[in-house]
C-alpha cells in the first residue's frame, strides 16, 4: 500500500537520535550533519519504491555531499515481519551497493516516531542550524523510476538549501511504502 507523507513545517527542528550503523559505528545526528545541512531518509531493503531508485539516492548523496550536505539513511521497519529488512540484510545492501553514507537501524521505531516517518522512501532536508526546509520527494518516480531526465527535486532543493539556508517554497511530496510498524 502506497503512502504520502505530509508537506514540509518549515523550521521543525531534527529530532536527535543515537542510531547503530552498519559499518559498526553508533551515529547521533549532530554526526552526520554538515556544514550546509543535513539529509537524514527513511528507506528499507525490501521497497520496490526504494529499489526503483536506489542508484539515484546514491548519486544524489554523493553530490550533496560535495556541497556540504551530511547524510545519513535510517531503517525504521519492522523486521520480525519484514527479515529482508533486518540489519544483517541492511549491512549487505549498505555494502554491496556502495552506501556514501551511514545506513542507521532504528530497531525501536522511536526515531521514526519522532520524526513522523510515513513512507520508504521520506526526505527530511535540514538547513545548518537544524531546521526542516524540505519533505519531499526524490523526483517524479513512483513504483518505478521515472526516465533519467526528471529533474532532481531533492538534489535541487537541498543544493538552494545549501546555497540560501531556504528550501524551496513548492514541494511535492514523495510516496513510498508505508513504514512497516511494529504491533502494539
Amino acid at each position: 500500500m502506497a503512502a504520502v507523507p505530509p508537506v514540509c513545517r518549515f523550521g521543525w527542528r531534527a529530532p536527535g537520535f543515537a542510531l547503530p550503523g552498519t559499518d559498526g559505528r553508533r551515529y547521533r545526528f549532530d554526526d552526520v550533519a554538515g556544514p550546509k545541512g543535513t539529509l537524514v531518509m527513511f528507506i528499507c531493503n525490501h521497497c520496490p519504491y526504494v529499489l526503483a531508485v536506489l542508484d539515484r539516492i546514491i548519486r544524489d548523496a554523493r553530490d550533496l555531499q560535495a556541497l556540504g550536505i551530511g547524510v545519513a539513511a535510517i531503517s525504521a521497519n519492522d523486521a520480525g515481519t519484514y527479515p529482508q529488512d533486518g540489519f544483517a540484510q541492511m549491512k549487505a545492501m549498505a555494502a554491496t551497493r556502495g552506501f556514501p553514507f551511514p545506513y542507521l537501524y532504528d530497531e525501536s521505531q522511536g526515531v521514526a516516531r519522532a520524526y513522523g516517518a510515513a513512507c520508504t522512501p521520506d526526505f527530511f532536508g535540514f538547513d545548518a542550524a537544524g531546521g526542516l526546509q524540505y519533505r519531499g520527494r526524490l523526483d517524479a518516480s513512483r513504483r518505478d523510476a521515472g526516465p533519467a531526465d526528471l529533474r532532481r527535486d531533492l538534489f535541487e532543493a537541498m543544493k538552494q538549501v545549501a546555497q540560501t539556508g531556504r528550501g524551496p517554497a513548492e514541494q511535492f511530496p514523495s510516496m513510498g511504502c508505508s513504514i512497516k510498524w511494529k504491533a502494539a
